[in-house]
């Protein structure tokens, strides 16, 4: 498997990269690398310049930013699992980051590199859309937020647009109980249905993010709606998670039939809703 011919380049600033990006319609950001090159490798990308952001200085980090912990786009699964702040702010971050691949992958991938890329199956997004986080994207014409809701567009495709980077995540200090789980697919890890879910207890609310299921990641309205007012009980649960599959165009594919996606999305969002209200 070897790429098509490709142009090299390693910015030193965030400008730089940029502008880089702008120069060519055809070009692609190396950030971890765990999800460009195998699909380059495969011809499934074929850009005409790839422009590496390894070097690119300040965009690894984790760090309190009033009520949030702001991640840089090139911190790694790694980092994020063994971070204290995160454990202490968001322990639903370093327990997704926990279950990622392998230990190769998660010293290499990046948390921003797997959000941008999209893959349906990829954990992260779950875990974004239950903590409701912040995207910071900075393109040409400055920075701008968008709400972890309005990122994910369709399968592979996010509101990052080209010559644009996305540069930091933004997730709330949660202080309520969470969880995730997933199925995942024996070879690769990826999730062939996952389930997040932060609840709160004082408002009696519960933000349940799916992956894996369908095209792209969604929040479970259907079961946020129900469960909101109720205390999580196995009663409330049970009737909660089976509509974790209303109204979702499951996948159907050589790793899970679009029917068994469905039964596995309330299956793990039982779970997920299970285990969260046990913490």
């Amino acid at each position: 498997m070897i790429p098509a011919n490709f142009n090299y380049l390693r910015p030193a600033t965030l400008d730089e990269a940029i502008a880089a990006l702008g120069s060519n319609e055809d070009a692609k950001v190396l950030s971890g690398g765990h999800s460009l090159i195998p699909a380059m490798k495969l011809r499934l990308a074929q850009p005409k310049l790839v422009v590496d952001i390894s070097r690119v200085a300040d965009l690894a980090y984790i760090r309190e930013a009033g009520t949030h912990v702001a991640i840089g786009a090139m911190t790694t699964h790694h980092d994020i699992e063994s971070s204290a702040l995160l454990k202490e702010k968001c322990p639903l971050m370093c327990e997704v980051a926990a279950v990622i691949g392998d230990v190769q992958v998660r010293n290499r991938g990046t948390l921003a590199g797997s959000l941008v890329h999209a893959d349906p199956a990829a954990d992260w997004p779950a875990a974004i859309l239950a903590l409701d986080a912040e995207m910071e994207i900075a393109g040409p014409n400055g920075r701008r937020t968008v709400k972890s809701g309005k990122f994910f567009v369709d399968m592979m495709q996010t509101a990052v647009q080209p010559g644009e980077l996305l540069v930091e995540i933004r997730v709330p200090f949660t202080g309520h109980p969470a969880a995730y789980v997933k199925t995942a697919q024996k070879a690769s890890g990826f999730a062939i249905a996952g389930v997040a879910v932060v609840a709160d207890n004082v408002t009696k609310t519960v933000r349940v993010g799916l992956t894996g299921v369908a095209a792209k990641p969604s929040r479970a309205k259907h079961v946020e709606r129900y469960l909101k007012g109720k205390d999580l009980t196995a009663d409330t649960i049970a009737k909660a998670a089976t509509r974790a599959s209303k109204d979702v165009d499951a996948l159907n594919d050589i790793h899970a039939s679009a029917e068994f996606r469905l039964h596995l999305a309330c299956v793990n969002a039982k779970r997920a809703l299970a285990l969260a209200g046990s913490r």
